[in-house]
């Protein structure tokens, strides 16, 4: 297992209080997957909507994680009350709680698509807002005990990382065990209402809790959000920075994403009953548990490079896997289909996630000190954004193949262009530094 982290050299009651903000912000991140895996089927089934419009729908929502850097830049410069973190977890909680309730009290039949849009709009919303918060903590802790000489330099580099990543995956293990079993017993509005009333939980334990009483890194207070923007600006003018964040968003925007299609195919043309689904997601989740437990104990002292570029090679061979399953090969050697959806499905799923891990580190190792706000959110706005273009990319690809609710004949060959373009970032991954160089960058700070 991986050791708990102390967040604060010092250790004590603050790094327990410290831990306990931290599991307690990244589980409900990885909790999200119960609204919106029971948002899935609210839609399909309450809303009567096609492949096209579910798959507009699931990424114009994320429209809101873009905004990222902004909220970076206002948490970093703006102090409410003498803190600059914890209060913005507490209105991301909020705007969370106050989203998904309305969903979850309205009338199914007096949702619109717009009324639903907006809704999740906001609920988008305050997660980024939460989610800068909560990464810029451990951004801030991390390059606070990167440069401790109390702590080695293999140690602080990840383990911090890993420790919320686990909190987050154990978040979305429960989210998706309790929407795959519940949502066809008590409904989609019943998941909507569990969250809310989860997020509001959170909120009023985050406001019980002072910043100063969690020994967060010191920055200077009351800079300013030009002074903010500057000191971006300048990080970003940092070529092994910029390349590696142009790296990741390339990496994800190109890849045409067909999850609304997937969906569809395996709920309508399949039948896969829900509770495979989330069978599914939780065996993903677990993947992503285990991934971060095997990163701490073996895989630290594989160049960043090498270790992103060959999740990218699996991720290819996950898809033409996915061909392979379209076209029922598995199904011919006697592999049941649900099989395949929990095991193959619920990875691939979760491999877009896997490079996240050692990139946050490295980024984490070159983020000059003050700016960690501001330029961890730029990294999951691109994030969120290439997700987003890579959403609409797959929209116009199942247009193209002539893929609809009730026929995929052109499923595969969609399949197979999106497996040729998840090879495509290999050949241009120089653009990642190398450890050595993010680490003298690192010592230089």
């Amino acid at each position: 297992m991986v050791s708990s982290p102390s967040p604060s050299p010092d250790g004590g009651k603050d790094s327990s209080l410290m831990r306990r903000i931290l599991v307690l912000g990244f589980w409900v991140q990885g909790f999200r997957c119960l609204p919106w895996m029971a948002i899935n089927f609210f839609v399909k089934d309450g809303l009567n909507v096609d492949p096209s419009t579910l798959q507009l729908l699931q990424n114009s929502a994320n429209l809101p994680m873009v905004g990222k850097p902004l909220y970076g830049v206002v948490s970093d410069a703006v102090y409410i009350f003498g803190q600059h973190r914890i209060p913005y977890i507490a209105i991301g909680a909020f705007l969370q709680a106050v989203s998904w309730l309305a969903i979850a009290i309205l009338s199914p039949s007096g949702i619109s698509i717009f009324t639903l849009s907006l809704c999740l709009l906001l609920s988008n919303l305050g997660a980024s807002i939460a989610e800068v918060a909560n990464d810029a903590i451990v951004a801030g802790i991390g390059k606070q005990l990167t440069m401790s000489p109390k702590t080695s330099q293999s140690s602080s580099s990840g383990e911090l990382q890993s420790f919320v990543w686990i909190a987050s995956s154990a978040g979305g293990v429960l989210g998706n065990l309790l929407g795959g079993i519940a949502i066809n017993r008590y409904g989609a509005q019943a998941m909507f209402l569990i969250f809310s009333l989860t997020v509001a939980l959170q909120l009023f334990v985050t406001i019980t809790v002072h910043e100063s009483s969690l020994n967060l890194p010191k920055s200077s207070s009351g800079v300013g959000i030009r002074k903010q923007l500057s000191e971006l600006s300048v990080a970003l003018q940092k070529p092994e920075i910029a390349y590696s964040i142009a790296w990741l968003a390339a990496s994800n925007a190109i890849i045409p994403a067909l999850t609304g299609t997937m969906f569809f195919y395996q709920t309508q043309y399949l039948n896969i009953n829900s509770s495979v689904l989330g069978i599914s997601k939780v065996f993903g989740q677990a993947a992503m548990l285990l991934w971060s437990i095997i990163y701490n104990c073996y895989l630290k002292s594989v160049p960043s490079k090498k270790l992103i570029a060959a999740i990218q090679g699996v991720m290819a061979v996950f898809m033409l896997s996915d061909l392979l399953f379209v076209k029922g090969v598995y199904r011919n050697m006697g592999v049941p289909d649900s099989l395949y959806v929990i095991v193959f499905s619920g990875l691939l799923e979760v491999l877009f996630f896997f490079k996240i891990l050692p990139f946050n580190i490295l980024i984490a190792q070159l983020c000059p000190s003050g700016c960690e706000g501001s330029l961890m959110a730029l990294v999951a706005s691109a994030n969120a954004l290439s997700f987003i273009v890579s959403g609409y990319l797959g929209v116009a690809l199942s247009s193209f193949v002539g893929v609809t609710g009730s026929d995929f004949s052109g499923f595969p060959q969609a399949l197979l262009i999106q497996a040729v373009c998840t090879l495509l970032p290999i050949y241009w991954s120089s653009c990642i530094p190398d450890d050595k160089q993010a680490k003298t960058s690192t010592k230089k700070e």
